[in-house]
């Protein structure tokens, strides 16, 4: 989804307040904007800092969300998981270097190259069974674990074991049919007995539809302004993947647990810290920012979605779990995250430095993200003016202002760009992604063609207004605003969308439009049509 990118511009909104002040005053505007229902806890230095919740619980009895709440919590599982492995191990139960054949019998002959490691950091090569669209359509129906493997055991690998990171819930699956074999006990047993109870986690366990769970939330999603329950899910499909509830008191338990050997040895936790490919550890993913280590995870399953932000060197946690399906969860703990430290939500600011215009001649060419999709570098300007500028296929042209020698940002986005030896990377909405240079000649990129704008009812125009989500975590917002249609996608400001026709619409600010039908947008860019529905 690489030429899905819009780089627009993304504004942070200031916090003047106190971080306690300042995390209440944010949630409380997701809650007005953007309909957040659920909870949200925020720790910092071992002290409570925001501990609230919004929305229904269940909107059909008028029950309120509480800090007590029960949600979903989707692929947060998977840390659980691992945590259950690395226990194993630590009883000499298993190998992190074990290959399948080990455990499953018959073992499928691809699976003799995948280990145990190849399965915690998502870099088995094994196809994700949630990837299996014919699969997902039964996902009502109760499915037996060895039914559950056999959806994906026949199936090729999909690369060279080790080789690359592909976010695999089949592999999280295999960790839990290993748990059960090693141990002797069902998944849920072991949790309850080696994780929960020894962390005194009482409101924590997995997830069954026919068992009476207190305070369980259920689960919403938002269709053209209308509330409405999420599809049933049997919680056999997620399995170890993903089907536990939680709530954030419990995830404070958890994150206490985890700074002591309660669980597991100092050592096993640093293993489970250290990444492998694409921030990615044991069940975590693990990265800087500002300064800090960010240990974090989300989770999303039908109706709900969640956030888990740890900075154990600072004691310091974020926890938001909501139950209405919202593609805004990673950014909220980013942003509480933020405001925990005193900071801002959104992007943080750059200072913006002087460097030898020399070298911008040494960074020129083209970068080739994916097929069909580049950056193109070039110097412009005078020798005492000289500019860096990018210009990413089907975009205009954007200047680069550079923070070192080697790392650049957009001032029209939140995005950045490190320079190395015949390669870039531009990081943007929590991805890095590599670029070869493919040529040292600039691209030739055909300029936005010309459109015209068309006078529209704006009747029509406010019938389109809502939010549309074109993958997780990625949503365009429309309102009509002072007779306008602005669009704005997750994490960038609102661009006018002009008329070409009373269901086409068009960008001035980059080569990409919109196509409007009932409850539905197609967004065209990059040779590419995504579909976005409506959910709010």
């Amino acid at each position: 989804m690489k030429s899905a990118c819009l780089l627009f511009f993304s504004a942070a909104a200031a916090f003047a307040q106190d971080p306690a002040a300042a995390a209440k005053a944010y949630l409380e505007t997701e809650f007005k904007a953007n309909h957040f229902s659920g909870s949200a806890l925020v720790v910092r230095e071992g002290k409570v800092i925001l501990r609230a919740a919004y929305g229904p619980a269940n909107a059909e009895h008028n029950i309120a969300n509480t800090p007590e709440t029960r949600f979903r919590i989707g692929s947060i599982t998977k840390q659980f998981t691992a945590t259950a492995i690395m226990q194993l191990r630590e009883r000499g139960k298993l190998k992190l270097e074990d290959t399948l054949d080990k455990y499953f019998t018959p073992c499928p002959e691809p699976w003799k190259k995948v280990s145990v490691h190849h399965l915690l950091t998502h870099t088995s090569g094994i196809p994700s069974y949630t990837s299996d669209a014919e699969l997902m359509k039964k996902m009502a129906l109760n499915l037996p674990l060895d039914g559950l493997i056999a959806t994906f055991r026949d199936k090729a690998l999909e690369f060279e074991p080790g080789s690359k990171f592909v976010y695999n819930n089949s592999g999280y699956a295999l960790l839990g049919a290993t748990i059960e074999k090693v141990s002797g006990l069902s998944y849920e047993e072991y949790l309850r007995l080696n994780i929960f109870e020894p962390a005194g986690m009482k409101n924590t366990g997995y997830d069954r539809f026919e068992n009476v769970i207190p305070n369980r939330a259920s689960g919403y999603v938002r269709e053209g302004g209308t509330l409405k329950h999420a599809p049933y899910m049997s919680m056999s499909l997620p399995f170890s993947a993903g089907a536990l509830y939680s709530t954030v008191d419990d995830l404070r338990l958890w994150d206490e647990a985890l700074a002591t050997d309660k669980l597991l040895p100092r050592a096993a936790l640093e293993k489970m810290y250290t990444p492998v490919l694409n921030k990615c550890g044991y069940g975590w993913f693990v990265e800087p920012k500002d300064g800090r280590r960010s240990i974090y995870h989300q989770g999303g399953i039908n109706g709900f979605n969640s956030t888990i932000v740890r900075f154990p060197a600072e004691k310091t946690l974020v926890v938001a779990l909501s139950n209405l399906g919202t593609p805004h969860m990673a950014r909220i703990g980013s942003d509480l995250a933020a405001i925990a430290f005193g900071g801002k939500p959104g992007p943080k600011e750059r200072t913006e430095t002087k460097i030898d215009p020399k070298l911008y001649d040494s960074y020129a060419g083209q970068y080739q993200l994916a097929p069909g999709f580049r950056i193109s570098i070039t110097r412009e300007g005078s020798p005492g003016d000289a500019k860096l500028m990018a210009q990413a296929t089907g975009q205009g042209k954007a200047q680069l202002f550079a923070e070192s020698e080697t790392k650049f940002f957009y001032k029209v986005t939140d995005a950045q760009i490190t320079f190395e030896k015949d390669k870039l990377t531009l990081h943007q909405n929590g991805r890095d992604m590599p670029a070869p240079r493919v040529s040292l000649e600039p691209g030739i990129f055909e300029p936005l063609r010309e459109r015209v704008a068309i006078a529209a009812d704006p009747k029509v125009l406010a019938a389109y207004a809502g939010v549309y989500e074109l993958m997780p975590g990625f949503s365009i917002t429309v309102k009509l605003e002072g007779g306008k249609l602005m669009a704005q996608a997750t994490g960038q400001s609102a661009f006018e969308i002009f008329p070409e026709s009373e269901t086409e619409f068009f960008y001035k600010v980059v080569d990409a439009s919109i196509t409007f039908s009932k409850d539905k947008l197609v967004l065209h860019q990059g040779g590419r049509d995504l579909p976005g529905k409506r959910v709010e």
